[in-house]
């Protein structure tokens, strides 16, 4: 067992338009004052919507300047999802410093690689000594993906995703799945509302589970909703 300091992690679905990124970065920048913690977890495609034509956001892209300001203000990293050149689904790392590529989606849904390219391996990032590994809806389901994300030793698997309502039990399978055979904490940030794909009513209800599978934090269905926790060390996997 590690003795570090407890990092509080939030997840949240904020309400999302239609590949209008200053729109969303302006609503990833409220979730952020609002959440309170290090580290501010969002659901797959977030500061675009799941829009496959959607074009690419730049890191160094202005519209992303209120997240920007609102991490620097709060010290918080943010953990949003948009399309990215090279034809990746990814993640952003967003800091006060402004946003990097932090992963690209590995495992890609039948739609997506029509315009979409898998990225190349698992990324782990380290907060304040916590390792948080990375992973991009369709990831969740693959054990390989967690397996690999795994060994490189992490302490939390923290995904963007979406998923219908009438899938509402899928990444709860899969997050207890992940927790009970690596030993680490799972937070899923799950899309809530409307959006492309088909995703006419997107799940929500993002979680944060345990490194036993257990349930520790969860927000209801609606968009706009965020909720955090304080995760204790554990024993690191890998």
């Amino acid at each position: 067992m590690e003795d570090r300091t407890p990092l509080r992690l939030a997840v949240a679905q904020p309400l999302c338009v239609p590949r209008d990124v200053a729109a969303n970065a302006r609503a990833h920048a409220a979730a952020v004052r609002a959440a309170r913690a290090r580290v501010v977890l969002f659901p797959e495609l977030s500061l675009t919507g799941y829009e496959l034509d959607a074009p690419v956001v730049p890191v160094d892209d202005p519209r992303l300047t209120p997240l920007v300001e609102a991490c620097a203000q709060t010290g918080a990293l943010a953990l949003a999802g948009a399309p990215v050149a090279g034809d990746h689904i990814a993640t952003l790392a967003v800091t006060g410093a402004g946003a990097t590529v932090a992963y690209r989606k590995m495992w890609l849904g039948d739609a997506e690689a029509h315009r979409f390219r898998p990225g190349d391996a698992p990324t782990v990032l380290d907060v304040d000594g916590w390792r948080v590994g990375l992973a991009i809806c369709k990831d969740t389901g693959v054990a390989a993906h967690a397996a690999e994300t795994a060994a490189l030793g992490i302490d939390v698997y923290a995904a963007g995703v979406l998923e219908s309502a009438t899938d509402v039990a899928v990444p709860d399978q899969r997050a207890h799945r992940i927790a009970t055979t690596h030993g680490v904490w799972v937070a899923m940030a799950s899309f809530a509302g409307s959006t492309g794909g088909g995703y006419t009513e997107a799940a929500g209800r993002s979680a944060i589970w345990t490194p036993h599978g257990e349930l520790r934090a969860r927000t209801g269905s609606e968009p706009g909703e965020l909720v955090g926790a304080s995760l204790e060390s554990t024993a690191r996997t890998g």
